[in-house]
């Protein structure tokens, strides 16, 4: 049986990718760590995804 991602497995592997890139990490092991589950439409829903702390010195000024 063909599964496909979810919208929400592709925003959990882009937010794999970016936390990569910006610690200049290797991305494989967070990808290994995903706990995956096929939904009831048959899409793939990653059931633990990163989560980011903004910390203010992050912020964006709107202003500027």
């Amino acid at each position: 049986m063909d599964h496909k991602l979810s919208s929400q497995a592709i925003g959990a592997v882009m937010m794999a990718l970016q936390k990569s890139l910006l610690e200049q990490s290797d991305i494989v092991p967070v990808l290994q760590g995903f706990k995956i589950q096929v939904d009831d439409s048959g899409q793939l829903v990653v059931m633990n995804p990163l989560t980011f702390e903004v910390k203010d010195s992050m912020k964006v000024d709107k202003d500027a």
